[in-house]
């Protein structure tokens, strides 16, 4: 597509002066880490245009400086669109920035993320737990505004009245372990569980990865495809699962009519400690929804998997006793601590979640369309883990754990960085183990009622209210 404003060129010219505030984000990522850089530069964004079949104008708000505005616009709390032109000091109108930043393809977004993703694949291949890379799933969700194309791709909570509230989308996201640089983040429709999306993670794993998420992701099912796949899971065991560590112990027979029911579904196979055991689950016999039933067949009839149970002595944590299933069958080289220490970890997901919702303001996106709203997250994506590579370098050069810098302090660096300034000694948190808060806030919020009939119903009792008066 072409751009609203100058004459079109030729996708191989290159030359025209910018304004130096649209490299500020590319001059700062030279300070951290010059491959980094690379991967923002005007060469690369142009030939994502040109993968992407994308024509452009020679003019002020050309592909490069719309990728960088996009960035900065994000970094800086996803600002309002008007107060954009004031971040970067240059004279463009908001509705051009937003008529040019629709036009930019989708694809071109997701290259300059696949590409800084690549430069930062030595940080996620190193670190490895037991010659293993772990990653991080979980689940969230965020809101967007009201409009009818949002509402009727992404949906309302079933709870809410129509023109009463706002579309929300589930929001499932991949972490590695080690150092919170986030794989892969896409948003699906509000309605559905976990589980049903978790799949979708899969093809960017590789064989001997480790797979960890809390018991919305434990099933057979799930296990099994990442048992075809080469993969390794540890989840927490589901609520419903009736878990037994007697040896011998009878288990339901499902090929039965009528199974008795208080037993346990797996059969017990040997002991690898009093609350550490390996047994064999057996596929149930109804396929899950968000498997189709060809797919389901194709799942082993049985799967073994090792099943162990911790308690949790650290103050202030609600649940004091953890079960675990898990792939990793071999007791001596996967230690049940180290297990229950791999997945105290999973914690680290919540907090990641935490800076890119709170800390960078992504549990409201701004777009009022889907293709805007892929777009946001992707850029979002992209400028979380740019703020992580600052926290890599800035902890390599203080020499402390990733963990302890404040993730920030390394956002309010990125975005206010001026051209040339070296990174600095970026905060260091101090460290508190076993620190425990309770969960609940003084400030009290000011309280309004909820809007339970829509706006404009509201406005007409206003209306006979001030005409009776």
């Amino acid at each position: 597509m072409a751009g609203a404003l100058g004459t079109l060129v030729s996708l191989n010219d290159t030359s025209c002066t910018r304004p130096l505030m649209h490299h500020r984000i590319v001059s700062a990522l030279r300070q951290v880490r010059q491959d980094l850089a690379r991967q923002l530069d005007r060469p690369a964004i142009l030939e994502a245009c040109r993968a992407a079949g994308h024509t452009w104008r020679d003019c002020l708000l050309d592909p490069v400086a719309i990728v960088h505005l996009f960035l900065t616009q994000v970094l800086h709390g996803n600002a309002a669109l008007a107060h954009v032109p004031r971040l970067v000091g240059s004279a463009f109108t908001a509705s051009a920035y937003c008529q040019a930043r629709a036009r930019l393809p989708l694809a071109v977004f997701q290259e300059a993320l696949r590409r800084v993703g690549s430069a930062l694949r030595p940080e996620v291949d190193g670190g490895r737990w037991h010659g293993h890379r772990t990653f991080l799933v979980d689940g969230s969700s965020f809101s967007m505004p009201d409009t009818p194309e949002l509402r009727a791709h992404f949906g309302l909570s079933a709870r809410t009245r129509p023109g009463c509230g706002f579309p929300g989308a589930r929001l499932m996201a991949l972490f590695h372990a080690g150092t919170g640089l986030l794989l892969e983040a896409f948003a699906v429709p509000l309605a559905g569980h976990d589980i049903v999306w978790a799949s979708r993670l899969h093809p960017r794993l590789e064989a001997g990865d480790v797979l960890v998420g809390d018991r919305g992701f434990c099933s057979f099912a799930h296990l099994a495809l990442l048992v075809q796949q080469g993969l390794h899971g540890l989840f927490r065991m589901h609520q419903m699962q009736i878990v037994d560590f007697t040896p011998d112990r009878p288990h339901v027979d499902l090929r039965r009519k009528y199974p008795a029911e208080g037993r346990p579904r797996s059969r017990w196979v040997r002991a690898l400690g009093v609350t550490d055991q390996v047994v064999e689950w057996f596929r149930p016999n109804e396929a899950p929804s968000w498997l189709s039933p060809e797919e389901y067949a194709a799942l082993p009839g049985s799967l073994l998997v090792r099943e162990l149970r911790y308690r949790v002595e650290v103050p202030g944590f609600r649940t004091r006793e953890v079960t675990l299933a898990t792939t990793l069958l071999d007791g001596e080289a996967y230690p049940a601590g180290d297990l229950a220490t791999l997945y105290f970890r999973r914690w680290t997901v919540e907090t990641h979640l935490r800076e890119l919702k709170q800390a960078m303001g992504m549990d409201v996106l701004r777009c009022h369309s889907v293709a805007g709203v892929t777009k946001e997250l992707t850029v979002y994506c992209l400028a979380y883990n740019l703020v992580r590579a600052t926290m890599l370098e800035a902890a390599r050069r203080q020499d402390v754990s990733v963990e302890r810098v404040s993730f920030v302090d390394a956002l309010r660096w990125l975005a206010g960085a001026r051209a040339g300034e070296p990174l600095p000694a970026l905060v260091v948190n101090p460290h508190r183990p076993g620190r425990y808060e309770p969960r609940s806030t003084k400030r009290r919020p000011k309280t309004y009622p909820w809007l339970t009939v829509p706006r404009h119903e509201l406005r007409k009792r206003l209306l006979k209210q001030a005409d009776a008066a």
